[in-house]
């Protein structure tokens, strides 16, 4: 396993929509094994998208469990994801691996239904809620070219500059 290097705003390959997923080896698990190595690499890390990494295809991981208090189905492997309902819409703050220096407001459903596989092709239905269904919506994003900055709320008011903490 390795940690991937992260690509970083404004880097041309984050607005890259992705490929399908068609083969489910041993060589793609490593792929995913790698990408979950980065993630946790990083502890404030809720997700990341191949995309992210360079890498343009349809998978993506999320892992909400570290937070506290947080409803969660804990790791997952989300491989060409597709939401399937979206219901209920609130406006909350996101931050992005690839934009570490900004935050914004944005507009997310609160409850969605996804469909996808897991590493080894299997496939799956699964209706997601708060924090986890907003992480399941960015790291898709990403898998079809889009950032957070581009679903700011306003793009006047609602960009800060992350704090950091010492």
């Amino acid at each position: 396993m390795a940690i991937l290097q992260v690509l970083a705003y404004p880097d041309e390959r984050l607005k890259q929509a992705t490929a399908p997923v068609t083969e489910f080896d041993d060589a793609f698990r490593r792929v995913v094994c790698d990408l979950e190595e980065t993630m946790y690499a990083a502890s404030h890390c809720v997700g990341i998208a191949a995309t992210q990494c360079g890498l343009p295809v349809r998978v993506a991981l999320v892992d909400v469990s570290r937070r506290p208090n947080i409803k969660s189905h804990g790791r997952l492997v989300l491989v060409n994801p597709e939401i399937l309902t979206w219901d209920g819409f609130g406006v909350g703050r996101e931050g992005c691996f690839s934009v570490p220096d900004y935050t914004g407001n944005i507009m997310r459903a609160e409850r969605i239904a996804v469909h996808y596989q897991d590493e080894y092709g299997t496939a799956h239905e699964t209706a997601f809620e708060g924090f986890e269904a907003r992480a399941v919506q960015h790291e898709i994003d990403h898998l079809n070219g889009l950032l957070f900055l581009d679903r700011l709320v306003s793009h006047r008011n609602d960009l800060y500059r992350r704090k950091v903490y010492k």
